[in-house]
């Protein structure tokens, strides 16, 4: 009787510690799951795309050719800003269907439209058809700084039929800090995202600007944080150094910035000017290597 007694008490204890050794099992699994996410969520991925107009010279298919055989994932199409034909041209010979053949036969995805020459509104319907991307476009005049945030609550304001835009063709406006023109400074990309609440809209940086004026490229990332769509890996020299890698700017930092706010975008190495073709893909692979150097050097210290 008493040895029943005992085994009752002996079963009901291993059910009890086979349970407490389960829900154990549980949580550990559990916390390994949750460990394994975060360590995964805090892999960012630096992509890389190029801008169409360094190959002003090349038919849109001729760039969009050269651009894939550098290795990078996808391309900023131009509007005519300096004379670039290739988005017009897209837009009367194309149309969509004829951009994406052109894009899946070079493995390419479309990340932009830079329509600082002919805006938003022109493009949009092509946008959308060819998939949807981000649109990059400039503000507008510049104010005394007593002004910043009423004439950047109107700014924002006025790009509301844009934003109406985005959402019916799924696309994204990206506006361009610029030298003389309401979003430049720091104050002013700290005010843009402060009154912006459209989830359309968002900061195209170019760190050229921020140089010009002796601002932070790091911190003005961060400022951007969430609402930065598009982001120039492009520095304040002249001719072929304004490129990653080939003018002396340490880019690691901003790369360290782009990871620390999980930027959504492409990296994108850009420059102003038309060297020969073989002089600028020569200098877009040399920056190619540089920024993937920078991103393995982040990669190496988390």
């Amino acid at each position: 009787m008493n040895l029943g007694v005992n085994h009752s008490i002996r079963r009901r204890d291993f059910l009890k510690f086979a349970g407490l050794s389960a829900a154990a099992g549980f949580s550990a699994a559990l916390v390994s799951s949750c460990a394994r996410k975060e360590k995964t969520r805090e892999k960012w991925r630096m992509r890389l795309s190029t801008s169409s107009i360094h190959f002003i010279q090349l038919p849109i298919e001729q760039a969009c050719e050269k651009i894939a055989s550098l290795g990078f994932e996808a391309i900023d199409i131009w509007s005519a800003h300096a004379g670039c034909p290739h988005l017009d041209d897209v837009q009367d010979r194309l149309g969509a269907e004829g951009l994406k053949e052109v894009l899946a036969k070079n493995n390419l995805k479309l990340f932009a439209f830079s329509v600082y020459k002919g805006g938003y509104e022109k493009y949009a319907d092509l946008l959308g058809k060819a998939g949807g991307g981000v649109a990059v476009q400039g503000s507008a005049k510049p104010c005394e700084p007593q002004e910043l945030t009423s004439r950047m609550r109107e700014f924002i304001k006025s790009q509301e039929p844009l934003i109406e835009l985005a959402e019916k063709y799924d696309s994204y406006l990206a506006i361009e800090n610029h030298g003389g023109a309401l979003l430049n400074s720091l104050d002013s990309l700290k005010a843009f995202v402060d009154i912006n609440t459209s989830p359309r809209l968002g900061i195209a940086l170019a760190p050229y600007h921020l140089q010009t004026i002796k601002a932070s490229v790091p911190e003005a990332i961060r400022i951007c944080g969430s609402q930065l769509f598009f982001f120039y890996a492009w520095q304040n020299y002249k001719e072929h150094r304004q490129l990653p890698g080939i003018g002396p700017t340490n880019m690691i930092p901003w790369i360290r910035a782009l990871a620390d706010i999980r930027y959504r975008g492409y990296v994108n190495p850009f420059m102003h000017g038309h060297p020969h073709v073989d002089v600028m893909a020569a200098n877009l692979g040399k920056s190619r290597d540089y920024l993937k150097n920078c991103y393995n050097n982040i990669s190496r210290q988390t």
